[in-house]
């Protein structure tokens, strides 16, 4: 291995495995460069041995379900119950067993590069998939716990199938005739919330960017709703728009006063 030089050594040490005698001779190279390559390739095999460890435990409800007999387990997640605009949006995910994607967890976790990566193998890999929405007017009409609950309900009955049990990120769902686990942070615990919390995230998120084609003053694009200092500033200067959520501080508080101060409903 001294003949080969440490731009070699490095891209040797990228691959997926390394043969063991050529990690115990580069063991003995005396080179900075190639002790620092080796660090590198130590620190990325104990990431991926991290990664596996939780992708294992994060399999170990369905597991349980699994040895049961149970196969059809249904992931369930929503998101968008803090924006000031928008839709909530909750997806159901029915994983097979075999499922092993790596690195996969809460989506607010992960990048959006990354998010949009994984909903398409998500989509690609899975028994079913379903998607519930609820309208930012069915918010304000119904409260926004309410219509959490029933876009999980839509997204349950989007699946297309019967699911063997659910598993749920922090809320009961009662009125649906299935088995169930609520599971506090379920989508750092399950694999099939987690993959739920992706899809249900992209789908949101796109969302929200074409809404923000319409409304750009806002944001939307960048905080999908969320009360930023762009998108107050956007109420400032804009008033509020068809798709915020009339029952939700400061939104109220323009509707209140739009009569008098000369707020725009845009």
């Amino acid at each position: 291995m001294k003949n080969q030089s440490i731009a070699e050594i490095k891209q040797i040490l990228k691959q997926e495995t390394v043969a063991d005698d050529i990690i115990e001779a580069l063991k003995l190279d005396t080179r900075k460069g190639v002790q620092q390559a080796l660090k590198v390739y130590y620190n990325r095999l104990a990431k991926k041995q991290l990664l596996l460890d939780q992708l294992y435990e994060m399999k170990s409800y369905e597991r349980n379900y699994y040895q049961q007999g149970k196969t059809l387990i249904a992931g369930i997640d929503e998101v968008g119950r803090g924006p000031l605009a928008g839709p909530v949006v909750a997806a159901a995910v029915i994983l097979p067993g075999d499922f092993n994607l790596i690195g996969l967890t809460d989506s607010k976790k992960l990048s959006v590069a990354q998010r949009e990566q994984y909903a398409e193998i998500i989509k690609e890999q899975a028994i079913a998939v379903g998607i519930g929405e609820v309208s930012h007017e069915v918010i304000d009409d119904i409260n926004i716990y309410q219509a959490s609950i029933l876009a999980m309900e839509k997204a349950v009955q989007q699946l297309g199938i019967e699911p063997d049990h659910l598993l749920i990120d922090a809320v009961p769902l009662d009125n649906l005739p299935y088995s169930s686990d609520v599971i506090i942070k379920g989508d750092q615990k399950s694999i099939s919330i987690a993959a739920a919390s992706v899809i249900a995230k992209v789908h949101r998120d796109r969302i929200m960017a074409t809404i923000h084609e319409r409304y750009p003053y806002y944001q939307f694009d960048q905080n999908q709703g969320y009360g930023t200092t762009a998108h107050l500033l956007g109420l400032e200067e804009h008033g509020i728009t068809p798709y915020h959520r009339r029952t939700f501080a400061p939104i109220k508080n323009y509707l209140k006063g739009e009569n008098d101060d000369g707020t725009i409903i845009v």
